[in-house]
């Protein structure tokens, strides 16, 4: 008779009584709105070299990054579980 293969399993699921399980979470959403910043704030700096003008959407970029950032942190976390409401 051949046995089928059955995978180990190899993590576990984080329990809520603990410590550290919202620490990647926390990680999460500080590096997207990092990363929002950065980028749109990149993108706006581009921009002004680009056209040879003073900074003006450099800041423009940092505030639609911002807006962005949080914006995906809504979709991901803060939905809740009422979908969407």
């Amino acid at each position: 008779m051949a046995r089928g293969y059955t995978p180990a399993r190899m993590t576990t699921a984080p329990q809520r009584d603990d410590g550290w399980s919202g620490a990647g979470v926390g990680t999460a959403i500080t590096s997207t709105m990092i990363g929002g910043i950065a980028v749109c704030g990149g993108l706006g700096l581009l921009l002004d070299r680009l056209l040879g003008i003073g900074h003006v959407f450099l800041p423009i970029g940092f505030v639609l990054g911002a807006v962005a950032g949080t914006y995906i942190i809504w979709l991901r976390y803060g939905r809740g579980e009422g979908g969407g409401t």
